[in-house]
Formats: structure tokens, sequence, C-alpha cells
């Protein structure tokens, strides 16, 4: 039977039985509204630990204004009946206030690889992002976090703030899980209409053609965001409004000239009002 736990006493509390019982503790965090996606990072979570928590807690400090944090989906009674059936020890949902108090002061500031791209489009939001995972980790324990590599600057900070600040957790990136269509899971696709959704495919779309290109050989990398840029032109028909398409060193997430040894695509843009992001990890032919 999963157990819900909303409070961080409680949770400290369960986190020392499980310990005592020489159990390994595997963190999923999730901000809900729960995909195949997130049961993925769940499935290896309980493939590589004894006591597996799952977090549900739609962020508000990473949210930047005007953004849809009022909007965001949120079905907690469907996201728990999708964890009891997954093998879950705990689902922790804490309210803000039981997060965060009524008098926060201290946040996590992201560093350099939260300057471009995501960090840019949306500033303060990985401050946010990385200060409620840092917290997570504090309440948690966890020997094992799980994230998804759809949002793969976010795992790159999160894997250098655990490093930087000897949070001392192993960070696991899962792979992206996709739609049969190749759309990126997302709890935000629910937004999108019929006709959004197919202009969304020019995302991966692009993300394909630059692999694509790669393999017959353009190692330039601005040749490979020019081709990202046309898919997206020739896929949307003008739908999507591009914030980036970008091809970047894989760890330290500065673009790159020349794409010479493994590297990241990046994209993000916008259709309609639903902003979506996706990547693809790139690695030529040496």
């Amino acid at each position: 039977m999963i157990e819900r736990i909303s409070a961080k006493p409680e949770m400290h509390s369960a986190i020392a039985e499980a310990r005592h019982e020489g159990k390994t503790i595997g963190l999923v965090p999730t901000m809900g509204a729960l995909h195949e996606g997130h049961l993925s990072l769940v499935h290896a979570a309980c493939a590589r630990t004894d006591f597996v928590v799952v977090s549900i807690f739609v962020n508000p400090t990473q949210f930047a204004p005007g953004e849809d944090f009022e909007l965001y989906p949120r079905d907690i009674a469907a996201d728990l009946d999708l964890l009891g059936a997954d093998g879950v020890a705990v689902v922790f949902t804490p309210s803000v206030e039981g997060m965060y108090g009524t008098d926060a002061q201290v946040s996590v500031e992201p560093g350099p690889l939260a300057s471009r791209w995501e960090g840019e489009i949306r500033p303060g939001h990985f401050s946010g992002a990385a200060t409620v995972v840092a917290k997570l980790f504090n309440i948690v324990h966890p020997d094992l976090a799980f994230f998804g590599e759809k949002d793969y600057q976010q795992l790159r900070i999160v894997q250098q703030m655990n490093r930087d600040l000897d949070l001392g957790v192993g960070v696991i990136g899962c792979p992206i899980v996709r739609d049969t269509d190749g759309l990126a899971l997302s709890s935000r696709n629910a937004y999108l209409s019929a006709d959004q959704r197919a202009a969304a495919l020019a995302l991966p779309e692009a993300l394909e053609a630059a692999a694509q290109a790669l393999a017959w050989g353009e190692r330039d990398a601005r040749a490979l965001e020019a081709a990202m840029r046309d898919a997206v032109a020739r896929v949307s028909g003008g739908a999507v409004t591009l914030d980036y398409a970008a091809v970047v060193d894989p760890g330290t997430l500065e673009p790159l000239v020349r794409v010479d040894a493994p590297a990241r695509a990046l994209i993000a843009g916008r259709v309609g009002k639903t902003r979506l992001i996706d990547n693809c990890a790139l690695h030529p032919k040496l």
C-alpha cells in the first residue's frame, strides 16, 4: 500500500525506518501530472533501490512571472493511482508553506550552467529548481535520484550542484520517452490542440535533421543549427516560434564551433501559448 506523506518530520521518520531496515533510498522528483516519462524514472528507481520516494510538488519558485503556475496541470488522485501500481513506497506531497515555511531567505545560485538557453529565457527558473531539489535531497537523503534527460540543462545543473555542494547523491539521468509520433512526453503537451501538436512535431524533426546532417559528414555547428531551424520552418509552416536551436558541449552547455566529439542539440519553442523543449545527443563518426 502506497503511503502519502505531506510533512517533513513524517518523511524523516519514514526514511529513518527504511535505513534501519537496511534499504537503499531512491528519489524521483516531479511536479505531478504524471505520464509514461515520469513512470520510466520510477521504473529505473525501483530497479536500482529498495525504497522509492516520488515527490509531487508544483514548485512556485521555478515559475517566472506570467508563466503557467496557476494553470499547470494537477491531478493528484490520478497520480496516486499510477504510482500505487508501480512499487513506490512513499509519495511526498508537501504544501508550499510546508516546503518553504513563511520566511525562507536562502536559495541556490546555480552558476554559469544556468546563464544560457532556458536560464536566459526564464530568469530565476533554475535557481528555483536547484533550490527545491537541494531541499528534497536534504529531506529524503536518497542514495540515488532520477531525472529525465528531456530537461537536459536542469539535469546538468543538478549534477553540478550535487558535486559542488557535496550533497552525496547519485544523480541518474534517464532517456527521453517519446510518444509514437516522436514528440517528447511532457505534462504541457496536454495544452496542445490537434493542429498545435502536429506543429510541435517540428521539434523532434529538427533534432533528427541535425543528427542526419552530422551522419552525412557535416561538422560545422552553425550548419547543424541552420538545419534545425529549416526543419522547424518546413514542418510547422511557421506555427512554431523558436527560442533557440543550439549545438552545445554536453558538459558545459557552451555553444560549439565544430562537432568533433559527442555533443548535444538543444531546441525550444512556442506553439500557441505552449512552450516546449527537446534535445538529443549527437555522436560524430570518428
